[in-house]
């Protein structure tokens, strides 16, 4: 029997893809470029951590692969299979001017459940493990603070339990398996919706948008915010104080500490002492509540939708130790037309004589005439 050349060319390039899906490398981290960096990731279903990394400015590719395990050049067969001590793991390559491995490791909480020791959501077993893999001092105390404030801010009801770990070799997994949430899209939103993975993520985070821009790192003399716990901040926080900001009570008007006050400077957060507001863009809007046209600045500032007291509002939080300030309006003066209504338990106020002194000397310029 005759066989075309074109059946012949067929049958090559099926062979070629075959090939290819059973087939990986142990990634040379020289050959990348050298203004981005590296990290890495365990989150169970590697399809699921990669979509989630990929979707945020600054993160150039993610690669879904295998690591922390002994055998060389493991195919999914194997590390599925258990027993090769490998983790289902991403390499997300990154912009560092762009995006922080700070940032990344906030994006990393937000998507998985910190708490399983045994697996990830539907995906059960050592291989399906979360884990941070680093690679230097530097991502390791990053890594171990990061999760210290996690378990600190008690967003879980348990314990985290994901292990950071030193980076070994890095395994890129078949080509089958990258990108699959683009190349298979209706298989992998069957997957995900039927995992159970966005359904704990909206029930641990009450609804919110996920939070990729949360920074943990302070403002103030470039040291690390680690989020007291909550027996502290009772101790640190007057009674109202922790109401409105741990438990999004609202203080009344007219009664509190900054409604009035007109002295120039800066209003920072109660608890991290995150620059908020500025009192030049502060007005009186008759409310009996501070009230300001915008942000001092905007990345410090988490705006999420309020749907209780039967209406639709726009809280707003703080990002670094994520208190309730109070909400946004668009009934305010020119020139934004936004009206932050916050309340004063929430904040504390640095005067301009005394900004260089709390560590707020960047801000003086503002001040000067």
């Amino acid at each position: 029997m005759k066989t075309s050349i074109a059946t012949i060319f067929l049958a090559y390039f099926l062979l070629q893809a075959i090939a290819s899906m059973n087939t990986n490398d142990n990634i040379n981290l020289n050959q990348l470029d050298q203004d981005n960096e590296t990290a890495f990731f365990a989150g169970g279903c590697f399809w699921c951590v990669e979509a989630d990394f990929e979707k945020n400015d600054g993160v150039i590719d993610v690669v879904s692969g295998y690591t922390g395990g002994q055998v060389d050049n493991p195919t999914y067969k194997q590390v599925t299979a258990g027993g090769t001590g490998h983790f289902e793991a991403v390499m997300v390559v990154y912009n560092p001017r762009q995006i922080t491995f700070e940032k990344l490791l906030d994006i990393f909480w937000h998507h998985i459940d910190p708490t399983d020791s045994k697996g990830q959501f539907v995906d059960r077993g050592d291989q399906y493990r979360s884990a941070i893999f680093y690679k230097n001092d530097e991502q390791k105390h990053l890594a171990e603070t990061s999760k210290k404030n996690l378990n600190a801010r008690k967003i879980f009801a348990k314990t985290i339990q994901s292990e950071i770990l030193p980076l070994g070799k890095f395994y890129a997994a078949e080509d089958y398996h990258q990108n699959y949430y683009k190349k298979n899209p209706l298989r992998y939103k069957w997957y995900r919706s039927g995992s159970g993975r966005d359904q704990f993520l909206k029930k641990i985070w009450k609804n919110r948008e996920i939070e990729t821009a949360r920074q943990y790192s302070s403002v103030k003399n470039g040291k690390t915010f680690v989020m007291p716990g909550d027996d502290e901040l009772k101790r640190q926080l007057t009674p109202i104080q922790y109401r409105v900001a741990r438990k999004n009570a609202t203080e009344q008007p007219f009664k509190n500490k900054y409604w009035n006050n007109h002295e120039p400077g800066i209003y920072v957060d109660i608890i991290s002492g995150e620059p908020l507001f500025s009192s030049l863009d502060k007005f009186d809007s008759g409310t009996g509540w501070p009230s300001f046209t915008q942000p001092l600045e905007g990345k410090n500032i988490v705006e999420i939708k309020d749907n209780t007291l039967f209406m639709v509002r726009t809280e707003v939080r703080s990002r670094l130790a994520d208190s309730h300030l109070g909400h946004v309006f668009d009934d305010g003066p020119t020139p934004t037309g936004l009206r932050y209504c916050i309340n004063s338990a929430a904040l504390k106020f640095i005067s301009v004589q005394n900004l260089e002194k709390e560590s707020y000397g960047i801000y003086m310029k503002l001040f000067k005439k």
